[in-house]
């Protein structure tokens, strides 16, 4: 006897297209690599109209995966991020001129571009360290203002800097067994203000140039800052046209 897998309905508050479904396969394009998206499935199509009309459920469960996303979608509830920040770094060549850029998503909304950190003198790796320290500055804001705040960064040595190796080095008074540690002034920086954010911020890696929006803007302001040499990091004030900027010249 074949039993019926019992019935499911998807609500999609924030993705490619927001609605209720009853079938994943529909259901997984329109969320899938999108900043912000927020969905959850309902037992009846009752409880699904309710809270589609409501805006936003109390939470949102984690959402049914292929074991490739897995390894690339936190397992923990996506309603606690609304605020999402991208960074990014580039230098050409490298070393050479190396520039910042970062995007915001707000409640899944491109909200603010920035670019800027220029040095004429840089490497990939300091442009990279720069992106994530000023997303934490950012991402700070956001806390003090109430927002659960998640950074993504294309950059593992970025991360492993901040999230992993920089607590060994402060125990080992900044030094390493194999010689001198690079960047260490940004990386001290970083580290302070990851350390007292940690609890309060979700910080995940994210593959580059694999067409995650976020990451690919995050990439044109990094570029952006190379050409245009700004040394501080200025918002981008021209018109958001997505498909413009994703045309942009890329690092």
């Amino acid at each position: 006897m074949l039993l019926r897998m019992a019935q499911k309905f998807y609500v999609v508050w924030s993705g490619r297209r927001s609605g209720i479904f009853t079938d994943w396969s529909e259901v997984q394009p329109l969320v899938d690599k999108f900043a912000g998206a927020r969905f959850k499935s309902f037992p009846t199509r009752a409880e699904a109209e309710a809270a589609f009309r409501a805006g936003r459920p109390a939470s949102i469960a984690a959402r049914p995966r292929t074991a490739k996303a897995i390894a690339k979608q936190p397992a923990d509830d996506e309603a606690a991020v609304d605020v999402r920040i991208y960074c990014d770094g580039a230098c050409e060549p490298n070393p050479g001129r190396a520039g910042s850029g970062i995007v915001v998503y707000r409640h899944g909304e491109l909200a603010e571009l920035w670019y800027g950190l220029f040095n004429p003198r840089g490497t990939n790796n300091i442009a990279e360290l720069n992106a994530l320290h000023h997303a934490l500055l950012m991402s700070e804001q956001a806390i003090v203002a109430g927002h659960g705040v998640e950074i993504l960064c294309d950059s593992t040595y970025a991360i492993k800097c901040i999230s992993v190796w920089a607590a060994g080095w402060e125990k080992k008074g900044w030094r390493k067994a194999d010689g001198e540690i690079r960047n260490l002034d940004i990386i001290q920086a970083a580290y302070a203000l990851y350390s007292r954010l940690a609890d309060d911020v979700r910080l995940r890696h994210v593959s580059a140039h694999v067409g995650t929006e976020g990451n690919e803007l995050a990439d044109r302001m990094a570029m952006l800052a190379v050409q245009t040499g700004q040394v501080e990091l200025r918002r981008y004030e021209d018109k958001i046209d997505i498909a413009a900027l994703l045309r942009m010249r890329s690092g």
